[in-house]
Protein backbone atom coordinates (compact mmCIF):
# COMPACT_ATOMS: atom_id res chain seq x y z
CA UNK A 1 0.00 0.00 0.00
CA UNK A 2 0.61 3.71 -0.71
CA UNK A 3 1.15 6.18 1.79
CA UNK A 4 -1.94 8.01 1.49
CA UNK A 5 -3.68 4.92 2.66
CA UNK A 6 -2.36 5.24 6.42
CA UNK A 7 -3.75 9.42 5.98
CA UNK A 8 -6.87 9.26 7.54
CA UNK A 9 -5.59 7.65 10.61
CA UNK A 10 -3.06 9.97 10.91
CA UNK A 11 -5.04 13.29 10.54
CA UNK A 12 -7.32 11.35 13.40
CA UNK A 13 -4.41 10.57 15.40
CA UNK A 14 -3.63 13.88 15.50
CA UNK A 15 -7.06 15.10 16.70
CA UNK A 16 -7.59 16.19 20.14
CA UNK A 17 -9.80 14.59 22.49
CA UNK A 18 -12.73 17.08 22.29
CA UNK A 19 -11.92 17.14 18.11
CA UNK A 20 -12.03 13.49 17.41
CA UNK A 21 -15.63 13.41 19.93
CA UNK A 22 -17.13 16.37 17.64
CA UNK A 23 -15.69 14.39 14.42
CA UNK A 24 -17.76 11.42 15.73
CA UNK A 25 -20.56 13.79 16.72
CA UNK A 26 -20.94 15.29 13.60
CA UNK A 27 -20.38 11.60 11.96
CA UNK A 28 -23.85 10.38 13.56
CA UNK A 29 -25.58 13.80 12.66
CA UNK A 30 -25.07 13.33 9.25
CA UNK A 31 -25.60 9.40 8.95
CA UNK A 32 -28.61 9.01 11.75
CA UNK A 33 -31.76 8.58 9.84
CA UNK A 34 -33.41 11.16 12.62
CA UNK A 35 -34.38 14.13 11.57
CA UNK A 36 -32.11 16.79 13.90
CA UNK A 37 -31.97 20.17 13.99
CA UNK A 38 -30.67 23.24 16.54
CA UNK A 39 -32.65 25.79 16.91
CA UNK A 40 -32.17 29.48 18.80
CA UNK A 41 -34.44 30.07 22.09
CA UNK A 42 -36.23 32.09 20.08
CA UNK A 43 -37.16 29.40 17.33
CA UNK A 44 -34.53 30.04 14.81
CA UNK A 45 -32.75 27.12 12.94
CA UNK A 46 -29.73 27.18 13.31
CA UNK A 47 -29.33 23.48 11.81
CA UNK A 48 -30.61 20.61 9.69
CA UNK A 49 -29.47 17.72 9.01
CA UNK A 50 -29.66 15.50 6.00
CA UNK A 51 -32.43 13.22 7.51
CA UNK A 52 -34.38 16.52 8.04
CA UNK A 53 -33.60 17.55 4.58
CA UNK A 54 -35.18 13.72 3.71
CA UNK A 55 -38.33 14.05 5.96
CA UNK A 56 -39.90 17.75 5.43
CA UNK A 57 -38.17 18.26 2.21
CA UNK A 58 -36.39 21.85 2.94
CA UNK A 59 -32.73 22.03 1.87
CA UNK A 60 -30.46 23.18 4.59
CA UNK A 61 -29.91 26.39 3.28
CA UNK A 62 -33.49 26.67 3.14
CA UNK A 63 -33.97 25.97 6.56
CA UNK A 64 -31.48 27.37 8.82
CA UNK A 65 -32.46 31.22 9.43
CA UNK A 66 -36.35 30.51 9.32
CA UNK A 67 -38.30 29.93 12.21
CA UNK A 68 -39.22 26.46 13.22
CA UNK A 69 -43.33 27.35 12.45
CA UNK A 70 -41.83 26.46 9.30
CA UNK A 71 -43.08 22.92 10.01
CA UNK A 72 -45.39 23.04 12.48
CA UNK A 73 -49.22 23.20 11.51
CA UNK A 74 -50.91 26.36 12.56
CA UNK A 75 -53.49 24.04 14.95
CA UNK A 76 -49.87 23.31 16.86
CA UNK A 77 -48.27 26.30 17.64
CA UNK A 78 -48.64 26.34 21.05
CA UNK A 79 -47.06 23.33 21.75
CA UNK A 80 -43.86 25.53 20.75
CA UNK A 81 -44.42 28.04 23.38
CA UNK A 82 -44.42 24.71 25.82
CA UNK A 83 -41.63 22.94 24.51
CA UNK A 84 -39.35 26.75 25.02
CA UNK A 85 -40.68 27.09 28.52
CA UNK A 86 -39.62 23.66 29.49
CA UNK A 87 -36.09 24.37 27.75
CA UNK A 88 -35.82 27.79 29.31
CA UNK A 89 -36.14 25.71 32.22
CA UNK A 90 -33.24 23.60 31.62
CA UNK A 91 -35.41 20.71 31.75
CA UNK A 92 -35.59 17.95 28.43
CA UNK A 93 -38.72 17.44 26.69
CA UNK A 94 -38.92 13.56 25.86
CA UNK A 95 -40.97 11.23 23.45
CA UNK A 96 -43.18 14.14 22.73
CA UNK A 97 -45.60 12.79 19.83
CA UNK A 98 -47.23 15.16 17.88
CA UNK A 99 -47.43 16.41 13.85
CA UNK A 100 -45.49 17.77 11.76
CA UNK A 101 -45.85 19.35 8.08
CA UNK A 102 -43.31 18.70 5.19
CA UNK A 103 -43.03 21.00 2.57
CA UNK A 104 -45.47 19.67 0.01
CA UNK A 105 -48.05 20.07 2.18
CA UNK A 106 -48.26 16.36 3.94
CA UNK A 107 -48.49 15.42 7.86
CA UNK A 108 -45.96 13.15 9.61
CA UNK A 109 -46.41 11.53 12.90
CA UNK A 110 -43.48 12.35 14.67
CA UNK A 111 -41.78 11.47 18.26
CA UNK A 112 -39.61 14.62 19.31
CA UNK A 113 -36.95 14.49 21.83
CA UNK A 114 -35.93 18.01 22.77
CA UNK A 115 -32.67 18.93 25.02
CA UNK A 116 -31.20 22.41 25.98
CA UNK A 117 -28.11 23.55 24.51
CA UNK A 118 -25.94 25.44 26.74
CA UNK A 119 -23.05 28.06 26.93
CA UNK A 120 -19.57 27.11 28.36
CA UNK A 121 -21.14 29.29 31.58
CA UNK A 122 -24.17 26.70 31.46
CA UNK A 123 -26.72 28.94 30.51
CA UNK A 124 -29.49 27.76 27.91
CA UNK A 125 -29.05 29.22 24.61
CA UNK A 126 -30.96 27.16 22.61
CA UNK A 127 -32.61 23.70 21.81
CA UNK A 128 -31.70 20.37 20.20
CA UNK A 129 -34.56 18.83 18.63
CA UNK A 130 -34.41 14.85 17.19
CA UNK A 131 -37.35 13.93 15.48
CA UNK A 132 -38.20 9.99 14.94
CA UNK A 133 -41.07 9.41 12.16
CA UNK A 134 -43.51 7.29 13.95
CA UNK A 135 -46.18 6.84 10.72
CA UNK A 136 -45.70 3.55 10.47
CA UNK A 137 -46.03 2.42 14.17
CA UNK A 138 -48.91 5.13 14.64
CA UNK A 139 -50.75 3.62 11.33
CA UNK A 140 -50.20 0.45 12.83
CA UNK A 141 -51.26 1.31 16.13
CA UNK A 142 -54.91 2.81 14.47
CA UNK A 143 -54.94 -0.64 12.86
CA UNK A 144 -55.01 -2.62 15.82
CA UNK A 145 -57.22 -0.46 17.63
CA UNK A 146 -59.53 -0.96 15.02
CA UNK A 147 -59.16 -4.52 14.60
CA UNK A 148 -59.31 -4.71 18.28
CA UNK A 149 -62.56 -2.62 18.11
CA UNK A 150 -63.94 -5.17 15.64
CA UNK A 151 -63.13 -7.85 17.70
CA UNK A 152 -64.96 -6.44 20.56
CA UNK A 153 -67.73 -5.83 19.15
CA UNK A 154 -68.79 -8.04 16.69
CA UNK A 155 -71.11 -11.18 17.31
CA UNK A 156 -69.12 -13.72 16.09
CA UNK A 157 -66.79 -15.81 18.57
CA UNK A 158 -62.86 -15.00 17.56
CA UNK A 159 -60.82 -17.26 19.02
CA UNK A 160 -57.12 -17.52 18.59
CA UNK A 161 -54.93 -20.69 19.65
CA UNK A 162 -51.41 -22.10 19.06
CA UNK A 163 -50.80 -25.09 17.17
CA UNK A 164 -50.90 -26.94 20.01
CA UNK A 165 -54.50 -26.28 20.62
CA UNK A 166 -53.73 -23.74 23.25
CA UNK A 167 -56.56 -20.99 23.17
CA UNK A 168 -54.17 -17.40 23.46
CA UNK A 169 -57.56 -14.90 23.02
CA UNK A 170 -60.97 -14.70 23.82
CA UNK A 171 -63.27 -11.74 22.39
CA UNK A 172 -66.76 -11.02 24.31
CA UNK A 173 -68.87 -12.84 21.88
CA UNK A 174 -67.23 -16.01 22.31
CA UNK A 175 -67.69 -15.56 25.87
CA UNK A 176 -71.81 -15.12 25.04
CA UNK A 177 -71.67 -18.14 22.76
CA UNK A 178 -69.85 -20.89 24.34
CA UNK A 179 -70.64 -19.39 28.08
CA UNK A 180 -66.63 -19.73 29.40
CA UNK A 181 -65.09 -16.34 30.17
CA UNK A 182 -61.94 -15.08 28.99
CA UNK A 183 -60.00 -16.00 32.22
CA UNK A 184 -61.55 -19.21 31.78
CA UNK A 185 -60.87 -20.25 28.30
CA UNK A 186 -57.21 -18.58 28.11
CA UNK A 187 -54.62 -21.17 28.50
CA UNK A 188 -56.88 -24.21 28.13
CA UNK A 189 -56.85 -26.39 24.84
CA UNK A 190 -59.46 -25.80 22.22
CA UNK A 191 -61.43 -29.11 23.00
CA UNK A 192 -62.64 -27.65 26.08
CA UNK A 193 -65.89 -26.70 23.79
CA UNK A 194 -65.08 -30.00 21.24
CA UNK A 195 -67.74 -32.53 21.64
CA UNK A 196 -65.90 -35.74 22.25
CA UNK A 197 -67.28 -37.03 18.99
CA UNK A 198 -65.47 -34.42 16.95
CA UNK A 199 -62.26 -34.46 18.65
CA UNK A 200 -61.24 -35.68 15.34
CA UNK A 201 -62.06 -32.48 14.00
CA UNK A 202 -59.28 -30.39 15.52
CA UNK A 203 -56.24 -32.57 14.03
CA UNK A 204 -58.13 -32.34 10.64
CA UNK A 205 -57.83 -28.02 10.97
CA UNK A 206 -54.83 -27.98 12.34
CA UNK A 207 -53.08 -30.31 9.66
CA UNK A 208 -54.91 -27.73 7.23
CA UNK A 209 -53.54 -24.34 8.96
CA UNK A 210 -50.25 -25.80 9.67
CA UNK A 211 -49.50 -26.06 5.70
CA UNK A 212 -50.93 -22.80 5.10
CA UNK A 213 -53.94 -23.49 4.08
CA UNK A 214 -57.24 -21.60 5.47
CA UNK A 215 -60.41 -23.50 5.93
CA UNK A 216 -63.71 -21.74 5.34
CA UNK A 217 -67.36 -22.31 5.87
CA UNK A 218 -66.95 -25.35 7.91
CA UNK A 219 -69.63 -26.75 9.47
CA UNK A 220 -69.74 -28.39 12.84
CA UNK A 221 -71.23 -28.79 16.57
CA UNK A 222 -69.46 -26.94 19.46
CA UNK A 223 -70.37 -27.03 22.95
CA UNK A 224 -71.20 -24.65 25.43
CA UNK A 225 -70.08 -24.65 29.32
CA UNK A 226 -73.53 -25.95 30.12
CA UNK A 227 -73.53 -28.90 27.92
CA UNK A 228 -75.82 -27.13 25.04
CA UNK A 229 -74.60 -28.11 21.61
CA UNK A 230 -74.59 -25.33 18.89
CA UNK A 231 -74.28 -25.61 15.22
CA UNK A 232 -71.44 -23.55 13.92
CA UNK A 233 -69.50 -22.03 11.16
CA UNK A 234 -65.93 -22.13 11.02
CA UNK A 235 -63.70 -20.24 9.22
CA UNK A 236 -59.96 -20.79 10.64
CA UNK A 237 -56.99 -18.82 9.12
CA UNK A 238 -53.38 -19.46 9.90
CA UNK A 239 -51.63 -16.95 12.29
CA UNK A 240 -48.15 -15.79 10.94
CA UNK A 241 -45.76 -13.92 12.77
CA UNK A 242 -42.87 -11.34 11.08
CA UNK A 243 -40.71 -14.08 10.32
CA UNK A 244 -43.26 -15.87 7.81
CA UNK A 245 -43.61 -18.41 10.12
CA UNK A 246 -46.91 -20.52 10.97
CA UNK A 247 -47.42 -19.79 14.64
CA UNK A 248 -51.27 -20.48 15.27
CA UNK A 249 -54.35 -19.99 14.39
CA UNK A 250 -57.04 -17.52 14.07
CA UNK A 251 -61.07 -18.78 14.34
CA UNK A 252 -63.86 -17.23 13.67
CA UNK A 253 -67.37 -19.13 14.87
CA UNK A 254 -70.68 -18.01 13.46
CA UNK A 255 -73.57 -19.78 15.35
CA UNK A 256 -75.70 -20.78 13.19
CA UNK A 257 -78.80 -22.11 14.56
CA UNK A 258 -81.08 -19.46 13.38
CA UNK A 259 -80.48 -19.89 10.11
CA UNK A 260 -81.04 -23.65 10.18
CA UNK A 261 -84.63 -23.53 11.97
CA UNK A 262 -85.27 -20.97 9.45
CA UNK A 263 -83.94 -23.66 6.59
CA UNK A 264 -85.77 -26.61 7.96
CA UNK A 265 -88.97 -24.10 8.71
CA UNK A 266 -88.79 -23.32 5.02
CA UNK A 267 -88.90 -26.84 4.10
CA UNK A 268 -91.35 -27.98 5.88
CA UNK A 269 -93.46 -25.29 4.21
CA UNK A 270 -92.10 -25.81 0.68
CA UNK A 271 -93.59 -29.46 1.53
CA UNK A 272 -96.52 -28.33 2.83
CA UNK A 273 -97.22 -26.17 -0.05
CA UNK A 274 -96.13 -28.81 -2.72
CA UNK A 275 -98.88 -30.77 -1.09
CA UNK A 276 -101.87 -28.13 -1.22
CA UNK A 277 -100.03 -27.40 -5.12
CA UNK A 278 -101.07 -31.31 -6.01
CA UNK A 279 -104.05 -31.20 -4.42
CA UNK A 280 -105.49 -27.89 -6.18
CA UNK A 281 -104.12 -29.61 -9.49
CA UNK A 282 -105.88 -32.45 -8.23
CA UNK A 283 -109.15 -30.73 -7.82
CA UNK A 284 -108.57 -28.94 -11.14
CA UNK A 285 -107.93 -31.58 -13.11
CA UNK A 286 -111.37 -33.62 -11.99
CA UNK A 287 -113.15 -30.73 -11.72
CA UNK A 288 -112.24 -29.74 -15.61
CA UNK A 289 -112.69 -33.48 -16.17
CA UNK A 290 -116.35 -33.74 -14.81
CA UNK A 291 -116.89 -30.46 -16.33
CA UNK A 292 -116.56 -31.59 -19.98
CA UNK A 293 -119.22 -33.96 -19.67
CA UNK A 294 -121.90 -31.54 -19.14
CA UNK A 295 -120.63 -29.07 -21.58
CA UNK A 296 -120.34 -31.27 -24.40
CA UNK A 297 -124.43 -32.21 -23.70
CA UNK A 298 -125.17 -28.81 -23.41
CA UNK A 299 -123.24 -27.39 -27.10
CA UNK A 300 -125.15 -30.76 -28.46
CA UNK A 301 -128.85 -29.84 -27.29
CA UNK A 302 -128.43 -26.20 -28.44
CA UNK A 303 -127.09 -27.06 -31.79
CA UNK A 304 -130.61 -28.99 -32.13
CA UNK A 305 -131.95 -26.11 -31.00
CA UNK A 306 -130.40 -24.05 -33.34
CA UNK A 307 -131.71 -25.95 -36.20
CA UNK A 308 -134.78 -26.11 -35.16
CA UNK A 309 -135.82 -22.35 -33.62
CA UNK A 310 -136.96 -20.25 -36.47
CA UNK A 311 -137.84 -17.10 -34.46
CA UNK A 312 -135.51 -14.96 -35.65
CA UNK A 313 -134.85 -13.23 -31.63
CA UNK A 314 -134.79 -16.50 -29.79
CA UNK A 315 -132.28 -17.48 -32.83
CA UNK A 316 -129.86 -14.36 -32.09
CA UNK A 317 -129.95 -15.78 -28.23
CA UNK A 318 -129.57 -19.05 -29.14
CA UNK A 319 -126.59 -17.81 -31.18
CA UNK A 320 -125.67 -15.92 -27.96
CA UNK A 321 -125.41 -19.09 -25.28
CA UNK A 322 -123.13 -21.11 -28.49
CA UNK A 323 -120.75 -18.33 -28.41
CA UNK A 324 -120.50 -18.19 -24.42
CA UNK A 325 -120.47 -22.38 -24.10
CA UNK A 326 -117.41 -21.80 -26.51
CA UNK A 327 -115.30 -20.06 -24.28
CA UNK A 328 -116.64 -21.80 -21.07
CA UNK A 329 -115.44 -25.18 -23.37
CA UNK A 330 -112.09 -23.37 -23.79
CA UNK A 331 -111.69 -22.28 -20.03
CA UNK A 332 -111.72 -26.07 -19.44
CA UNK A 333 -109.75 -26.94 -22.03
CA UNK A 334 -107.28 -24.82 -20.91
CA UNK A 335 -107.27 -25.83 -17.63
CA UNK A 336 -107.24 -29.58 -18.02
CA UNK A 337 -103.91 -28.34 -20.51
CA UNK A 338 -102.66 -27.41 -17.61
CA UNK A 339 -103.11 -30.52 -14.69
CA UNK A 340 -102.11 -32.54 -17.64
CA UNK A 341 -98.31 -29.91 -18.17
CA UNK A 342 -98.36 -30.14 -14.13
CA UNK A 343 -98.79 -34.09 -14.20
CA UNK A 344 -96.23 -34.41 -17.10
CA UNK A 345 -98.80 -35.39 -19.31
CA UNK A 346 -99.75 -33.52 -21.56
CA UNK A 347 -99.69 -35.16 -25.24
CA UNK A 348 -97.67 -34.49 -28.24
CA UNK A 349 -97.97 -36.18 -32.14
CA UNK A 350 -95.23 -35.44 -34.11
CA UNK A 351 -95.24 -35.48 -37.89
CA UNK A 352 -94.48 -33.57 -40.50
CA UNK A 353 -96.94 -30.86 -41.36
CA UNK A 354 -97.34 -27.29 -43.45
CA UNK A 355 -97.19 -24.69 -41.16
CA UNK A 356 -98.27 -21.92 -43.61
CA UNK A 357 -101.82 -24.39 -43.45
CA UNK A 358 -101.69 -24.09 -39.58
CA UNK A 359 -101.46 -20.59 -39.72
CA UNK A 360 -103.98 -19.81 -42.81
CA UNK A 361 -106.21 -21.91 -41.05
CA UNK A 362 -105.96 -20.74 -37.18
CA UNK A 363 -106.50 -17.25 -39.35
CA UNK A 364 -109.50 -17.99 -40.97
CA UNK A 365 -111.17 -19.35 -38.16
CA UNK A 366 -110.38 -16.66 -36.49
CA UNK A 367 -111.96 -13.66 -39.22
CA UNK A 368 -115.21 -15.88 -39.06
CA UNK A 369 -115.53 -15.37 -35.31
CA UNK A 370 -114.51 -11.76 -35.73
CA UNK A 371 -116.05 -10.23 -38.64
CA UNK A 372 -114.97 -6.83 -38.49
CA UNK A 373 -111.11 -7.60 -37.64
CA UNK A 374 -108.75 -7.57 -40.55
CA UNK A 375 -105.83 -9.97 -40.27
CA UNK A 376 -102.59 -9.30 -42.94
CA UNK A 377 -100.42 -12.99 -43.52
CA UNK A 378 -96.53 -12.71 -44.96
CA UNK A 379 -94.82 -15.28 -45.80
CA UNK A 380 -92.54 -15.74 -48.54
CA UNK A 381 -92.70 -19.36 -49.19
CA UNK A 382 -95.63 -20.89 -50.64
CA UNK A 383 -94.95 -24.02 -48.17
CA UNK A 384 -92.99 -24.20 -44.86
CA UNK A 385 -92.79 -27.81 -43.69
CA UNK A 386 -91.97 -28.96 -40.00
CA UNK A 387 -91.86 -31.41 -37.82
CA UNK A 388 -94.41 -31.25 -34.57
CA UNK A 389 -97.80 -31.73 -33.03
CA UNK A 390 -99.81 -29.47 -35.86
CA UNK A 391 -102.52 -29.39 -33.04
CA UNK A 392 -100.65 -27.60 -30.51
CA UNK A 393 -99.14 -25.39 -33.00
CA UNK A 394 -102.43 -24.42 -34.35
CA UNK A 395 -103.59 -23.81 -29.92
CA UNK A 396 -100.49 -21.58 -30.12
CA UNK A 397 -101.09 -19.61 -32.81
CA UNK A 398 -105.16 -19.41 -32.07
CA UNK A 399 -103.95 -18.06 -28.63
CA UNK A 400 -101.74 -15.56 -29.59
CA UNK A 401 -104.36 -14.19 -32.07
CA UNK A 402 -107.25 -14.19 -29.54
CA UNK A 403 -105.24 -12.42 -27.40
CA UNK A 404 -104.31 -9.78 -29.79
CA UNK A 405 -107.90 -9.11 -30.38
CA UNK A 406 -109.00 -8.89 -26.95
CA UNK A 407 -105.72 -6.53 -25.71
CA UNK A 408 -106.60 -3.87 -29.11
CA UNK A 409 -110.05 -2.89 -28.34
CA UNK A 410 -109.13 0.49 -30.64
CA UNK A 411 -107.99 -1.22 -33.37
CA UNK A 412 -109.64 -3.98 -36.20
CA UNK A 413 -105.98 -4.73 -37.87
CA UNK A 414 -103.47 -7.34 -36.97
CA UNK A 415 -100.22 -8.97 -39.03
CA UNK A 416 -98.78 -12.53 -39.04
CA UNK A 417 -95.36 -13.36 -40.27
CA UNK A 418 -93.82 -16.33 -41.27
CA UNK A 419 -89.81 -15.95 -41.80
CA UNK A 420 -87.54 -18.91 -42.66
CA UNK A 421 -84.31 -18.88 -41.45
CA UNK A 422 -80.89 -21.30 -41.80
CA UNK A 423 -82.30 -23.42 -38.63
CA UNK A 424 -85.31 -22.34 -37.47
CA UNK A 425 -88.73 -21.02 -38.53
CA UNK A 426 -89.94 -17.72 -36.93
CA UNK A 427 -93.40 -16.62 -36.30
CA UNK A 428 -94.74 -13.33 -35.08
CA UNK A 429 -98.28 -11.88 -34.45
CA UNK A 430 -98.05 -8.23 -34.41
CA UNK A 431 -101.17 -5.64 -32.70
CA UNK A 432 -102.14 -2.25 -32.27
CA UNK A 433 -103.32 -2.41 -28.83
CA UNK A 434 -102.40 -1.71 -25.23
CA UNK A 435 -98.88 -2.90 -24.92
CA UNK A 436 -97.60 -3.93 -22.19
CA UNK A 437 -95.08 -2.52 -19.24
CA UNK A 438 -91.15 -3.33 -19.83
CA UNK A 439 -91.37 -4.40 -15.84
CA UNK A 440 -94.16 -7.42 -17.00
CA UNK A 441 -93.30 -8.62 -19.93
CA UNK A 442 -90.78 -11.41 -18.31
CA UNK A 443 -94.06 -12.61 -16.32
CA UNK A 444 -96.36 -13.10 -18.99
CA UNK A 445 -95.74 -16.23 -19.59
CA UNK A 446 -95.66 -17.26 -15.59
CA UNK A 447 -98.81 -19.70 -15.07
CA UNK A 448 -102.27 -17.82 -13.66
CA UNK A 449 -100.46 -14.46 -14.54
CA UNK A 450 -102.34 -11.36 -15.90
CA UNK A 451 -102.01 -7.94 -16.73
CA UNK A 452 -103.69 -5.43 -14.95
CA UNK A 453 -103.26 -2.89 -17.63
CA UNK A 454 -106.97 -3.90 -19.01
CA UNK A 455 -108.09 -2.69 -15.78
CA UNK A 456 -110.23 -6.14 -15.18
CA UNK A 457 -111.58 -5.43 -19.10
CA UNK A 458 -110.80 -7.89 -20.36
CA UNK A 459 -111.19 -11.41 -18.88
CA UNK A 460 -109.23 -14.78 -18.73
CA UNK A 461 -107.43 -16.88 -15.57
CA UNK A 462 -103.84 -16.35 -17.12
CA UNK A 463 -103.23 -19.29 -18.26
CA UNK A 464 -103.15 -19.15 -22.10
CA UNK A 465 -99.54 -17.68 -22.89
CA UNK A 466 -98.12 -20.06 -20.41
CA UNK A 467 -100.09 -23.31 -21.84
CA UNK A 468 -98.40 -21.31 -25.40
CA UNK A 469 -94.68 -21.37 -23.64
CA UNK A 470 -94.82 -25.11 -22.58
CA UNK A 471 -96.12 -25.98 -26.03
CA UNK A 472 -93.04 -24.07 -27.71
CA UNK A 473 -90.43 -25.61 -25.11
CA UNK A 474 -91.70 -28.90 -25.87
CA UNK A 475 -91.21 -28.25 -29.58
CA UNK A 476 -87.32 -26.95 -28.91
CA UNK A 477 -88.50 -23.52 -29.69
CA UNK A 478 -88.28 -20.33 -27.69
CA UNK A 479 -91.46 -17.36 -27.31
CA UNK A 480 -91.06 -14.09 -26.43
CA UNK A 481 -92.94 -11.03 -26.52
CA UNK A 482 -92.17 -6.98 -27.58
CA UNK A 483 -93.84 -4.19 -26.51
CA UNK A 484 -94.48 -0.46 -26.19
CA UNK A 485 -97.06 0.33 -23.51
CA UNK A 486 -100.01 2.40 -25.63
CA UNK A 487 -98.72 1.66 -28.95
CA UNK A 488 -98.64 -2.47 -29.06
CA UNK A 489 -96.75 -5.88 -28.87
CA UNK A 490 -95.29 -8.38 -30.91
CA UNK A 491 -95.02 -12.11 -29.99
CA UNK A 492 -92.84 -14.10 -31.08
CA UNK A 493 -92.13 -17.91 -31.58
CA UNK A 494 -89.38 -19.91 -33.41
CA UNK A 495 -89.33 -23.59 -33.71
CA UNK A 496 -86.74 -25.60 -35.34
CA UNK A 497 -86.44 -27.07 -38.24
Amino acid sequence: MGEDAYLPKIQMSVLSPVEEKQAILAAIVESTVDAIISKTLDGIITSWNPAAVKMFGYGEDEAIGKHISLIIPNDRLDEEAFIISQIKAGVKVEHFETVRMAKDGKFISLSLTISPILDEEGKVIGASKIGRDISERKRAQEKQAMLASIVAATDDAIISKTLQGIITSWNPAAERLFGFTEEQAIGKHISLIIPDDRLDEETYIIGKVSRGVKVDHFQTIRKTKDGKLVPLSLTVSPVINESGNIIGASKIARDISAEQASQQEKARLYEHLKVLNEKKDDFIALASHELKTPLTSMSAYLQILARLETDAKNKTFVDKLQNQLKKLSSLVNDLLDVSKIEAGKLHFEKEDFDLRKVIEGAIDMIVHVNPDYSITFESVNSKCIITGDSHRIEQVIINLLTNAIRYSPDSNSLKVYLIEEDNQIKVAVEDHGIGIAQEKLENIFSRYYRIDGSNGKVSGLGIGLYICHEIVSRHNGKIWAESTLGKGSTFWFTLPR
